[in-house]
């Protein structure tokens, strides 16, 4: 599950977990991003696969979100008819930002037209929950484990940009979930940038530093 943040994210609470100025430390940016970027990465999760990291309280975790008035709620979430916050704020639940970890930070080429500043962020199925395909967004919904869907892109099966295959092969040496998410919190989220540069054959190329199977040649038009 993936999206852009809701400028109402940053109303969200700190929640359970690390609070807003280590986050903001963590993923490099100040207090009211971070606060947006940890709630919207629980939002989107929530309106595209039905997964909610919320409880009651700091200690548990929704463990049904099925029924008319869940998929009431998350699309009118989807609509934009309801803030997160106000959602969680009706329903009495605390966000549960501990049980996200950050994974790795990407931001579009500055020869881009659109630009994107994409933060990767690992969890855990909680108990109970059932995970679906609730978007239009998804080409197909199956679960997977990274090392098969990076097998699949090699193939040339599935087709993939360079932000999703290269966080598979980082999360392929992880024999569980738990050796994830432990491992989360060492990881460099130093952005990862394309360059271009003209090589000495006049052709560009467009490389992903610290990603060396991405690098493209291109012969100028």
């Amino acid at each position: 599950p993936g999206g852009s943040v809701d400028p109402r994210d940053a109303r969200g609470t700190d929640g359970a977990g690390p609070t807003s100025g280590e986050w903001a430390q963590r993923l490099g940016t100040d207090e009211a991003s971070a606060r947006s970027i940890v709630s919207a990465a629980v939002r989107e999760t929530f309106e595209e696969s039905g997964v909610l990291l919320a409880g009651p309280d700091p200690e548990s975790v929704v463990a049904d979100t099925t029924g008319d008035d869940w998929e009431a709620d998350r699309a009118a979430l989807v609509a934009r008819e309801l803030s997160f916050a106000d959602f969680l704020d009706r329903r009495g639940l605390v966000l549960r930002g501990d049980l996200l970890g950050a994974w790795a930070r990407w931001i579009t080429p500055e020869f881009e037209t659109r630009r994107y500043d994409t933060y990767f962020f690992v969890a855990a199925l909680p108990v109970g929950q059932r995970t679906r395909n609730a978007s239009t967004e998804a080409d197909r919904t199956v679960w997977v484990r990274p090392a098969e869907a990076a097998a699949g892109y090699d193939r040339g099966e599935l087709l993939m940009m360079p932000p999703t295959i290269a966080t598979l092969r980082g999360l392929a040496p992880y024999a569980t979930v738990a050796d994830t998410l432990a491992a989360a919190a060492g990881r460099d989220l130093t952005p990862v940038i394309a360059r271009a540069r003209l090589d000495d054959d006049g052709r560009i190329e467009l490389s992903w530093p610290g990603h060396d199977e991405f690098t493209k040649r291109i012969d100028p038009a």
